[in-house]
């Protein structure tokens, strides 16, 4: 299903639980005139039914931009806690003289809930990304995100 099908079906999905794109709890944190804030609008718009999303400084461990359509998700908090997750890789992976090779991605599965770590090409940001492992289709998540990371750097 492409990014484009997977809006509508979302869309469709909503509309028929009565609920709406246009009235869901957001907490928003970006400005639409910086690399981060144009990746995270970008992401939006490709995953609408997205539960949290963040573009993430590797050294500060800061959300440079962030969004979330769930109460529960606060994307800042989480983006300091990934951000040891994606530290911790880069140190095990140094520890391991795995040279060469640099981290594409980091999955985490949840019970109801998938989290993305997409790190740009140098390593040092990240986008973060929540989705309900129930309703998105993760090779889409995936490629959303393969897709925006150039635009973090």
């Amino acid at each position: 299903m492409k990014a484009r099908t997977y809006r509508k079906h979302v869309a469709n999905k909503l509309k028929e639980s009565s609920l709406s794109l246009s009235t869901p709890t957001t907490e928003m944190a970006y400005s639409k005139n910086t690399a981060a804030g144009k990746a995270v609008e970008a992401i939006i718009s490709d995953l609408p039914g997205l539960m949290a999303v963040a573009v993430v400084d590797v050294t500060s461990g800061m959300a440079l931009a962030s969004h979330s359509n769930s109460p529960s998700i606060n994307p800042e908090t989480a983006a300091a806690y990934n951000t040891e997750v994606v530290r911790q890789k880069q140190k095990a992976m140094i520890a391991l003289k795995l040279q060469g090779e640099r981290i594409e991605d980091i999955l985490i599965t949840l019970s109801n809930q998938l989290h993305l770590l997409k790190l740009n090409s140098e390593g040092n940001k990240f986008i973060y990304l929540v989705v309900n492992s129930r309703e998105t289709n993760l090779a889409i998540a995936r490629e959303v995100l393969r897709t925006h990371v150039d635009e973090i750097n």
